[in-house]
């Protein structure tokens, strides 16, 4: 019996329901895609950010005080775009040569359906969820757009993208990102340069001139996620996946270049962090002279993402973490179910908010909210990762 069928056995054998068989599964599945060649650090990775994407939609959460965003500029969406970017190359371009055109728009074009119909499953549950909360107790109208309350007026705007509510703007964007990727990999098959220096020349102009976006029925100033400078992120996380290939999955480690990343990410920290919120000294360089906007994506926000990333892809210890550590292990499971458990996450944030707010902010309420919330994401990671394997394995059996 071949290595490769007894790791495939172990993943779709029943495992013990306790910790030990949880991990037994993890790590089956890690030698599986080891073998493959799968980069555990992106699942790992993007895992990080779905969750902490969860405890940041959460106003009320004290945990969202130790998330990425207090220590730098960017947060976890720009983690998600990049990744998106790097693992649609991996899906996607390589596929054209692999499978030919005709199947790999075909894949394309199936995931965008699949996003879509995530994206409406979030926004139904959102709208109806609200309306019957709000005839037994008062809730803030900032829960929901005073548009999408009454009457069902704005369904064809929303299905549409023509509306798009607060926290409900990253999929859309993922969408219509998604939906431009055949073009830009037409652009990197001719002119790889060419192709980055156009992306980030329509970046640069959104910047100069923010006005520059999609419309949005529910906010004048458009999409909140402003699609025309994204694209830029979503680029560079094509272009990374495609030179990381040629050196093995990982990036050229250079020490000077890892010295300008800690040194940017330390001057990010100090004038990110938030210091009077801890009632600390306000130990910002510039103060309230420096508020990188993320809408547009400012540079500052572009820097301090793709300097985490450059640390972690150059990092042998950091793929030796993902791949064979229990932590590591159950982050990558969650990344590789980042649609399912993003919608799962973004729904128990809007019923968090509704309990919080109806029945306040104790902490007997906080460790219960974040225990629940995040033992339901990590299960439905564990059961979709173990159904796929019991799903891959069948057939040779």
């Amino acid at each position: 019996m071949t290595g490769q069928t007894q790791d495939r056995q172990a993943a779709a054998a029943p495992h013990d329901p306790g910790a030990g068989g949880v991990r037994a599964g993890l790590a089956a599945t890690a030698r599986a895609l080891a073998g493959k060649g799968r980069d555990h650090r992106i699942d790992a990775l993007r895992g990080v950010a779905l969750l902490m994407m969860f405890i940041d939609h959460i106003p009320q959460d004290l945990l969202n005080r130790f998330t990425m965003r207090n220590v730098g500029f960017a947060d976890a969406a720009e983690v998600f775009v990049l990744l998106a970017g790097y693992a649609s190359w991996l899906a996607y371009g390589r596929g054209f040569e692999k499978y030919g055109v005709a199947v790999t728009l075909k894949r394309l074009f199936r995931r965008c359906v699949q996003l879509y119909i995530g994206q409406t499953i979030m926004v139904a549950v959102y709208v109806f969820t609200i309306r019957i909360w709000r005839q037994f107790t008062p809730v803030s109208v900032d829960y929901l757009e005073p548009e999408l309350a009454h009457g069902m007026g704005w369904v064809w705007r929303v299905m549409m993208f023509d509306a798009l509510p607060s926290n409900l703007n990253i999929l859309p964007l993922y969408i219509v990102l998604l939906a431009g990727f055949p073009v830009f990999y037409l652009l990197v098959r001719a002119q790889h340069s060419l192709a980055l220096l156009l992306a980030g020349a329509l970046w640069l102009l959104v910047n100069l001139d923010p006005a520059l976006n999609f419309p949005n029925w529910l906010d004048p100033d458009g999409w909140y996620f402003n699609p025309l400078a994204w694209q830029f992120l979503f680029a560079l996380g094509l272009s990374a996946s495609a030179e990381a290939q040629r050196h093995g999955g990982n990036f050229p480690y250079r020490t000077w270049l890892a010295g300008l990343c800690w040194g940017y990410l330390g001057f990010s920290a100090l004038q990110a962090f938030p210091w009077v919120l801890w009632g600390l000294p306000d130990l910002r360089p510039f103060g309230d002279a420096v508020a990188p906007a993320k809408t547009w994506l400012s540079p500052l926000r572009l820097l301090d993402v793709v300097a985490i990333f450059y640390l972690v892809q150059s990092s042998l210890a950091a793929r030796r973490w993902a791949a064979e550590s229990g932590v590591g292990q159950a982050l990558a499971c969650v990344g590789r179910h980042s649609l399912e458990v993003f919608v799962v996450g973004t729904i128990l944030d809007l019923y968090a908010r509704l309990i919080f707010s109806t029945f306040g902010e104790s902490w007997l309420l906080q460790i219960g909210v974040n225990v629940v919330g995040l033992a339901i994401l990590f299960s439905v990671a564990f059961w979709l990762d173990r159904r796929r394997n019991v799903r891959v394995v069948a057939p040779a059996r």
